[in-house]
């Protein structure tokens, strides 16, 4: 066979061949009797099943490249800084940014459902659903209605519409208020519903298949963003039931994706509107119906199986706060009287009738996942049934309860609701168990107790001695050794060892630090050995626990809050710097300052302890920003002597990272050249708000680095060509005496308080100015008379 009739492939076609004969032939009769009919009748095509994963159709493939450009676009615009304004531009600096949009928007025109759905364009609307006006969030929640039950039960989908229902909060609270968007002229036709509507709408959607929507895994956390929106008050939107409503997977891969906020300029604001956001009474009877339909379509035993169940347990937690705002929670036959076996109903029947534990409530006090309902239903019950659940559950199983991993953890939040009695019959409970309670590091408990001790303003001197005696502080001059107990949550026993083995503070807190300057001559053993291996004992550190007791320690009344203060003034300076620059023991610095209950000399004595030493102390990241604290606090009289006492360290302040800062708000250029200014300007800062000016209001000393000069300082700087004109010219006798004194140099002051830099002081240094001019007066004119040195020969 020749060469060019030759065929690639496989050999054994002739199947293929005959069998394609037969698909013509199935053809034919259907032409055929589709010719027979008349022309007016169509046949019907079957319609495919729409696949469930793009229910709405498949997006194309340039669209989806075309929205690849728009999300990296967008995403470099949320990812940059506050805009900087370009000299050289007129131009709006959001105009190119709407343009932008706009175009995509257009693009975006009767394809949303697709692009919801889809994995990848799914991303990028809920990017855009951050930079869209009220007029566009209309339109684009408009385009979705009729699919909502669809699209919250996608898995792409539903978070669009998450998002679109927490960024809706915004344009609900200005609808509101009566503030609408101008709509153009448009050819058109039919109204625009609001945004108010169209949510009221969603509800009506979603309420016939609401039961059958709580345990879907992707539509449950939609309705959790829904009913934050319908009842924003301050208890349902708190910052628990803000953090439930994406669930750790969904809120890590969101993480990954950048910021999601608005790429206008104009839209700071927006990000604190949900503390004074209001919705209408709509919203309100829209959120009570969703608890009604779940509490007549459930049984009691439906409602109670959602407690355990993972995806429907956080949606019940908010319904149960929902009902709780508006009343209805202490009612009997209530969705939380479900939850907590009829003890609402039974009292309102006979409160004084003894109840049997139930055995599904012991379950919720120990379940991680269940655990946190019973939370809620704890802090939200009325107060006779929580007087019942606290003698039922609570009293007299302390002791094991406050070391249980999980349950700690609800008798912390009960903790929070005690009335002075209650609160002496627990801590007369747990006199014995605390030591196991720091033995275990569940330190909630504690906490919560010293809490309510402050907020009742009882039992204050019982809670003080209950932490000296969990901590082994028995005789009042142990208490000195009160903060480094608390920190490393260890009693005096094993910190006493240390001690008194010559191993100071920095080893207790900060054994990394202690490890690298190299161990004393009288450390132990295994402490060398240690540092040799480099390894680090990090039940030596201090504990965020340990440091939460501390807090709220010193919010106590003045008689019991001074227990700590005192151990803090026992401390030695070093101790005390250590103790400031750590991340976790500064936030008891931080707290001393801002209590209201410790007395005033404390703080003032803690700020002048440090005198001297603020050098040190601010030449750390944290150290820096304790260091800020002190200057805040401290009078105009306090400033000055810190300030006094950092001239000298003037350039070890200016070569520190960290320490320039706190240089450059002292200002300790202007307080040597001109203190009287100092003093008055520190005088007003004081006064004015009680806070420092900020740095860049501040009078600047000239930098010890050399600076580029600019336009604003030519005639300070003198160009090049300035300098060579006076070079040229004759100096005269008052030139002669600045150039002596001063040298070629100009040097500026420090600009005034306003921030005028227009006028320049020119400062001489010479007291006897006028003795030197009169002898230049004085001296013989004719300079001719003194030749040059001959040059040997």
């Amino acid at each position: 066979m020749p060469n060019e009739n030759r065929k690639r492939g496989k050999k054994h076609k002739k199947t293929q061949e005959h069998s394609q004969p037969s698909r013509e032939t199935n053809e034919i009769p259907q032409s055929a009797e589709h010719h027979n009919r008349p022309s007016w009748i169509i046949p019907v095509q079957e319609l495919e099943e729409p696949h469930p994963e793009a229910p709405f159709g498949y997006v194309d493939p340039d669209i989806k490249a075309y929205f690849r450009t728009v999300d990296d676009q967008i995403r470099t615009w949320q990812q940059e800084g506050p805009y900087e304004e370009d000299q050289a531009a007129d131009l709006d600096p959001n105009e190119a940014k709407r343009i932008f949009l706009v175009a995509a928007l257009s693009e975006m025109s009767e394809k949303e459902k697709q692009l919801a759905t889809d994995p990848d364009c799914s991303v990028v609307l809920e990017r855009m659903a951050h930079s869209m006006d009220d007029f566009v969030r209309r339109v684009f929640l408009d385009s979705l209605s009729g699919s909502y039950e669809a699209l919250i039960k996608h898995r792409f989908a539903s978070h669009v519409c998450q998002t679109l229902f927490t960024v809706a909060a915004d344009t609900v609270s200005r609808e509101t208020k009566g503030i609408y968007p101008s709509v153009a002229d448009s050819k058109d036709k039919g109204e625009l519903r609001t945004l108010t509507r169209l949510i009221l709408d969603i509800c009506e959607e979603l309420i016939p298949v609401f039961t059958s929507l709580v345990m879907d895994p992707f539509a449950s956390h939609v309705l959790r963003a829904l009913l934050l929106l319908l009842s924003p008050r301050s208890s349902a939107a708190s910052h628990k039931a803000r953090s439930n409503v994406r669930s750790k997977k969904s809120s890590a891969w969101k993480t990954r994706q950048g910021t999601m906020k608005s790429v206008f300029a104009d839209n700071k604001s927006y990000d604190h509107v949900d503390s004074i956001r209001s919705v209408p009474n709509q919203f309100h009877e829209a959120a009570t119906r969703f608890v009604r339909v779940l509490k007549s379509e459930l049984s009691d035993n439906e409602v109670r199986a959602l407690a355990a169940n993972k995806v429907a347990s956080p949606l019940l937690q908010l319904i149960l706060e929902v009902e709780a705002d508006h009343g209805e929670s202490s009612l009997p036959d209530s969705l939380m009287d479900h939850v907590l076996v009829g003890i609402i109903t039974i009292c309102h029947r006979n409160p004084d009738e003894q109840l049997e534990a139930s055995d599904y409530l012991v379950t919720l006090l120990r379940d991680p996942t269940s655990s946190h309902l019973l939370e809620t239903m704890v802090s939200r019950c009325p107060d006779p049934a929580f007087t019942i659940l606290w003698a039922t559950y609570f009293r007299g199983k302390l002791a094991r309860l406050v070391t249980h991993p999980v349950a700690n953890f609800v008798v912390a939040k009960a903790v929070e609701r005690l009335n002075p009695t209650q609160l002496k019959d627990a801590l007369e409970e747990l006199e014995s168990s605390w030591n196991k309670v720091i033995g275990s590091a569940r330190t909630g408990v504690l906490r919560a107790m010293i809490d309510r001790a402050c907020t009742l303003r009882a039992h204050e001197k019982d809670i003080c001695q209950a932490v000296c005696n969990t901590f082994e502080l028995f005789q009042p001059k142990e208490r000195s050794h009160l903060v480094s107990c608390v920190l490393a949550l260890k009693p005096l026993r094993v910190t006493d060892f240390l001690l008194h083995n010559d191993i100071k503070l920095m080893a207790i807190f900060f054994p990394k630090e202690y490890m690298a300057a190299g161990p004393t001559k009288h450390s132990s053993e295994d402490a060398q050995q240690s540092s040799k291996k480099g390894n680090v004992d990090d039940s030596k550190e201090p504990k965020v626990q340990g440091a939460l007791i501390l807090q709220s320690l010193l919010r106590l009344n003045e008689p019991h809050c001074t227990m700590v203060t005192e151990s803090i003034k026992s401390l030695p300076t070093e101790d005390l710097i250590l103790l400031s620059q750590n991340p976790i023991s500064s936030r008891v610095i931080d707290v001393l300052f801002d209590s209201e209950t410790v007395p005033f000399k404390v703080k003032r004595t803690l700020v002048m302890s440090l005198i001297g030493h603020y050098h040190t102390l601010v030449d750390d990241r944290i150290g820096s920003r304790v260091g800020d604290r002190c200057w805040a606090f401290a009078d105009p009289y306090l400033r000055e002597k810190i300030a006094r006492s950092l001239v000298a360290h003037e350039q070890f302040l200016a070569a520190s990272y960290f320490g320039k800062f706190f240089a450059r708000s002292i200002n300790l250029y202007l307080l040597q050249r001109r203190p009287d200014e100092w003093r008055e300007l520190q005088s007003q800062s004081k006064s004015s708000s009680g806070s420092t000016i900020s740095p860049s209001a501040l009078p600047s000393a000239p930098s010890v680095v050399v600076q580029r000069p600019n336009s604003d300082d030519a005639e300070v700087s003198h160009p090049s060509k300035t300098s060579k004109k006076r070079r040229s010219r004759l100096e005269d006798e008052i030139d002669a005496v600045f150039n002596a004194s001063l040298g070629a140099k100009v040097k500026r002051t420090a600009v005034s308080a306003t921030g005028s830099c227009d006028k320049l002081v020119v400062q001489a240094s010479d007291q006897g100015l006028e003795v030197v001019l009169g002898a230049i007066r004085a001296a013989p004119s004719d300079d001719s008379g003194r030749g040059k040195r001959q040059r040997k020969s």
